[in-house]
């Protein structure tokens, strides 16, 4: 692997290099972090997660993408995993926790990381602080996108969409022209089926009931950040900043 690697760096633009290397460079001095995302879908942790990645030099952990990659890649937990679901069974917490593992031996994970959508269950962080301790680390931060249910609940169930063009649409934020119909071509917009009331209501629901205690157990260790998540971005951003520096 490594000699492949090494000779495919001659085929890289010089530009490209140097980028890279002025990036590691300016990388080098910012403190390590690791942080853990928590927040219902449709508070921003998407928007603002390449924002911190890139400011403090961290790689993005998702967990369901790193299980369907290690699956891709049929490394010795990628190959457990898929017996697993293939059984129709939940992946362990194991089993996640040394995908985890796995992942942060790469140069990119050096400075820390983000970690959005694990742990889900008090279980799993315990699993995650245990295997980072065996690293000699430990989690700094966990952002907390705090935000009320019914502002979600009008950001996203009034998300409307053009299936062909990907447009978007918000009944209140971005209305299109004529209720139900797309400007351009005239024809009907769909709603996701996530956001229509009825699901976004059971995945708040199982969110609150499976997060919450994760959030109480960080709070016990002092790291929680609280961030007005209904605010806007840029807002969020700067509230985050703070809670990092």
């Amino acid at each position: 692997m490594e000699a492949a690697a090494a000779a495919n760096l001659e085929d890289v633009p010089s530009v490209d290099l140097m980028t890279e290397l002025l990036r590691r460079m300016k990388c080098s001095s910012k403190p390590d972090k690791r942080l853990i995302l928590v927040g219902p879908p449709g508070s921003g942790k998407g928007t603002q997660s390449p924002l911190i990645k890139d400011e403090y030099c961290l790689c993005h952990l998702a967990t369901g993408d790193m299980l369907r990659a290690a699956v891709a890649a049929k490394t010795p937990l990628g190959v457990k995993a898929k017996e697993a679901m293939d059984k129709g069974e939940l992946v362990s917490d194991d089993l996640v926790v040394g995908i985890i593992d796995d992942a942060l031996k790469k140069p990119s994970c050096q400075k820390g990381f983000i970690l959005d959508g694990f742990p889900r269950t008090v279980v799993q962080a315990e699993k995650l602080d245990e295997m980072l301790e065996k690293r000699g680390a430990k989690v700094d931060k966990v952002l907390n996108f705090a935000i009320d249910d019914a502002i979600l609940e009008e950001r996203i169930t009034g998300r409307w969409i053009h299936p062909s063009s990907g447009r978007t649409y918000h009944t209140k934020f971005a209305p299109p022209k004529a209720p139900g119909i797309d400007d351009v071509t005239g024809e009907p917009l769909i709603q996701r089926k996530d956001d229509t009331p009825a699901v976004l209501k059971s995945r708040l629901e199982s969110f609150h009931r499976q997060t919450e205690p994760v959030i109480d157990y960080y709070k016990k260790k002092g790291i929680v950040a609280n961030l007005p998540a209904e605010k806007k971005p840029e807002e969020v951003t700067s509230v985050i900043n703070k809670a990092l520096s």
